[in-house]
C-alpha cells in the first residue's frame, strides 16, 4: 500500500478527483515530472491488518497474493456540507461544488479577454487563491 498526502496534490497531476499517474512504480517522468516530489508512505499489510486512510489521501494498492479488501467511507465534515443523497461522503462537499461552479463562471468571464491578457490574469487569480486558501505550513516533513 502506498499513500500520498493531500498536500502533495500539485505533484499528482489531478484529473477530477483522481491522479493521472497510474503507474507509480514506473511513472512517465517526461509526462509527470513533478510526481518525483510527491512523498510516498509505504506499508506492507498482513492477513487481518486494517489500515485507516484519512480523507483526501491518494492511495495505491498492489496485492502480492490473493486478497479481499473491504472499504468503508464515513463523513468527516458536518452533515450540511454534503449532498443529502451522498450517504457515505464519497462526493465533493457542497461548498466545493459551489466553488467549482463559480470558477466556471469566472473562466467564462476571462474568455472575453484576448488570450495574452486572459493568461496573465488567470495566473494572477491562481496565485491569489494559493495565497488565501493554502495552509501556511505543510504539517508533513519533506
Amino acid at each position: 500500500m502506498v499513500l500520498y498526502p493531500p498536500q502533495d496534490a500539485d505533484y499528482m497531476y489531478m484529473q477530477g478527483d483522481k491522479s493521472a499517474v497510474l503507474d507509480i512504480d514506473s511513472p512517465d517522468c517526461a509526462r509527470f515530472p513533478l510526481f518525483a516530489q510527491a512523498r510516498a508512505f509505504e506499508c506492507y499489510m498482513e492477513a487481518g491488518d486494517v489500515l485507516f486512510i484519512p480523507s483526501l489521501w491518494f492511495h495505491n494498492v498492489v496485492s502480492l497474493d490473493f486478497s479481499v479488501a473491504v472499504n468503508v467511507f464515513w463523513r468527516s465534515l458536518p452533515k450540511q456540507m454534503y449532498d443529502p443523497k451522498d450517504t457515505y461522503g464519497n462526493k465533493d462537499p457542497l461548498p466545493v461544488n459551489r466553488a467549482l461552479q463559480q470558477v466556471g463562471t469566472m473562466l467564462k468571464t476571462l474568455d472575453t479577454l484576448p488570450p495574452h491578457e486572459r493568461d496573465f490574469f488567470a495566473r494572477r487569480i491562481v496565485r491569489h487563491i494559493q495565497d488565501k486558501a493554502y495552509l501556511p505550513n505543510d504539517p508533513l516533513p519533506r
